[in-house]
């Protein structure tokens, strides 16, 4: 079973009279518990293709314990901020509900220093600490007081908008997609007081003390140019914890499974285990989209530099709405190159020829591919690959202006769904073994 794929049953474990979310994945031969950051929704993870993939590779060598801390996510909702010690007794709570006498904890950013109090306290129950992104003293290393005012005042127009990713994840916060994920989850993890009075109660957190009283195996992990969590926390904290291995990596993304992923994960799972694994490329089948501009290079002459970053900005406006419309995701863009992959043949035509005929009104002429096949998806779903993405690219080069061309395997999945084709003949692709039939899907088609 793909895990990664899969959302896991939802359970829930009785912490005194608070009933605390948790989910149970893999059943590896180590149990693995995270903690999570500010807040959390333990069902909405799944629901972020990189989140999902990142979780997926945790429960890969762990049985992997998840879990929203008690007022967040879908955990009880509590009438006061809860304290450090509720959280751990939650922690507790959770693992006695999984069977588990004794795990590894993941301390993720705000779930840092929780999961060192609970390895100082209960080291009987903990296997190792891995601490990511975290800090130990609020103030110092993640706003200052001033700095607190006007978060909390951002938080208090903006929460669950979406408009925080840009302090979370810099990398992907002009990814539409992402970001009405990323507001929902907002929505989700917290309402917008609920998670003010969190922020205020992060802002006390000072567990320099306790550092020292850490002695299990433990593990710092911090990106140098980490924007939300300045690099020196964990830095002071792995000059503090007795023995502490530390690792700086490279990026700015606050998040776990935004950016180089799987360089963590790799480096919790031979911490943990002695071993490194290269992790597989999922596999999925997938329609691929390309689409560019007919006649680029000699428009941005006839216009000039200033005209055709306008026209350009309005090109890609309109390509990343009509995609956020018929649920594609964009993969990359290069120059006025467009990838974008599809979970349905039918709607990426229709997006396509929605393109099209939008970009005419513009008096911009565009040309599109589609084909659909097996892909590799690579850096969490940031990239694709393999053969169906090539024969994708051979298919565009072959359109002539205004046509949305298609090869006979995207015609044939959308057989019945009333969309027309005028075919275009057996073609030779550059580069890909034998001819293809292909196909131009003519103008007038039903809407999604």
């Amino acid at each position: 079973m793909d895990i990664s794929r899969t959302s896991p049953e939802t359970r829930y474990a009785k912490s005194g009279d608070i009933h605390i979310a948790y989910q149970i994945v893999g059943n590896g031969p180590l149990d693995l518990v995270v903690i999570p950051g500010f807040i959390s929704h333990v069902e909405w993870f799944w629901e972020e293709p990189a989140c999902a993939r990142f979780l997926g590779r945790l429960a890969s060598f762990a049985r992997l314990i998840l879990l929203d801390k008690r007022g967040t996510g879908l955990s009880d909702r509590v009438a006061q901020v809860p304290t450090l010690e509720q959280r751990m007794d939650d922690v507790r709570a959770v693992l006695d509900a999984a069977g588990s006498e004794r795990a590894a904890i993941i301390g993720v950013s705000e779930g840092g220093p929780m999961s060192v109090l609970f390895a100082a306290t209960y080291p009987e129950r903990t296997a190792a600490l891995v601490l990511y992104g975290s800090f130990a003293e609020f103030s110092s290393w993640v706003a200052t007081p001033q700095d607190l005012e006007f978060i909390l005042q951002f938080m208090d127009m903006a929460w669950g908008t979406g408009a925080s990713l840009i302090r979370f994840a810099p990398s992907v916060a002009d990814d539409e997609l992402f970001r009405q994920w990323w507001a929902r989850y907002e929505r989700l993890g917290a309402s917008p007081g609920a998670a003010m009075a969190l922020m205020r109660m992060n802002s006390e957190i000072d567990i320099r003390p306790v550092l020292p009283a850490v002695h299990v195996p433990t593990l710092i992990l911090h990106r140098r140019e980490d924007v939300n969590i300045t690099v020196m926390a964990s830095r002071y904290m792995a000059q503090e914890i007795p023995g502490a291995k530390y690792v700086e990596l490279t990026g700015q993304d606050h998040l776990p499974w935004v950016g180089d992923a799987d360089a963590i994960v790799a480096e919790i799972e031979e911490f943990l285990t002695g071993v490194r694994h290269s992790p597989e490329p999922d596999r999925v089948l997938a329609t691929v989209l390309f689409i560019d501009i007919v006649g680029s290079t000699e428009r941005a002459a006839a216009v000039g530099d200033r005209r055709w970053r306008q026209q350009l900005e309005s090109y890609y406006g309109i390509v990343r709405q009509e995609l956020n419309r018929f649920r594609g995701r964009e993969i990359s863009t290069a120059g006025d190159g467009v990838l974008a992959t599809f979970d349905g043949p039918a709607r990426a035509i229709r997006c396509a020829c929605t393109i099209r005929d939008a970009m005419r009104r513009l008096g911009i002429e565009i040309r599109s591919g589609l084909h659909t096949g097996e892909c590799e998806v690579l850096a969490g779903g940031a990239d694709v690959s393999g053969i169906a993405v090539h024969v994708g690219a051979r298919v565009a080069a072959a359109a002539d202006p205004g046509e949305v061309l298609v090869s006979s395997t995207v015609k044939d999945l959308v057989a019945g769904s009333g969309l027309q084709f005028q075919d275009r003949g057996l073609r030779t692709l550059k580069g890909v073994p034998s001819k293809w039939r292909l196909f131009a899907a003519e103008n007038q088609f039903p809407h999604a």
